[in-house]
């Protein structure tokens, strides 16, 4: 199924887990822990050698959206459509990347910080974007004034993000979803601990 960029991010509600993955035998449990606990859009970020075998083993999972992120390079979303990922998520939006993004067969969210980003990329034809990095660009603070001039325009807002403040982004009319890397800390992953894995998605779509 061909999902679009605003099917994704509704279906991410509240919470995109961000995911690191270095053993692709990690993939498939992974992505059953984080499906049990209600969060169904998965982020499986391109910074480990193994990122495009975890992808294609977490689609395996059956009523997950798989899709990857730290996309930075046009060549990489053909790989991601050759291997069937559902979507593709940038850190940033070169020129380059975003031409790309509309001629490939794939739903590509697009990262900005600035508005003179949201306003080439709404140039372009997207309405939808990462709005990366979040604190750092300035928080809820900074997504309020994007509203002002651009009402229409949604975000997923990811860095920095964490169970402390998620709810305030939420809380955003401009805010379909987030995304956060706290629902799998580092330690439950190697320890393969997937019940706490659960257990802090399944906390997160509580606390919403």
């Amino acid at each position: 199924m061909n999902y679009t960029v605003e099917q994704i991010m509704t279906q991410a509600f509240p919470v995109m887990p961000v995911l690191a993955v270095e053993r692709v035998e990690d993939a498939i449990p992974l992505a059953q822990a984080l499906r049990d606990g209600g969060l169904t859009v998965l982020e499986v970020t391109l910074r480990t050698a193994n990122a495009m075998a975890v992808i294609e083993a977490m689609k395996t999972v059956a009523g997950v959206i798989v899709g990857a992120g730290t996309v930075t390079r046009a060549e990489q979303l053909h790989d991601l459509l050759r291997i069937g990922a559902d979507f593709a998520i940038s850190p940033g939006a070169t020129p380059a990347l975003l031409a790309a993004g509309r001629q490939v067969d794939l739903a590509f969210l697009p990262a900005i910080a600035t508005v003179s980003e949201l306003m080439q990329g709404l140039e372009l034809g997207y309405q939808h974007f990462k709005f990366f990095p979040a604190e750092a660009a300035g928080g809820t603070a900074a997504l309020k004034s994007f509203g002002g001039p651009f009402p229409g325009v949604r975000f997923c807002p990811t860095g920095g993000i964490s169970v402390k403040n998620f709810k305030d982004y939420l809380a955003l009319d401009s805010v379909t979803c987030v995304g956060g890397s706290w629902l799998v800390p580092e330690d439950a992953l190697v320890e393969q601990d997937w019940a706490r894995i659960e257990a802090l998605a399944r906390a997160a779509c509580f606390l919403v």
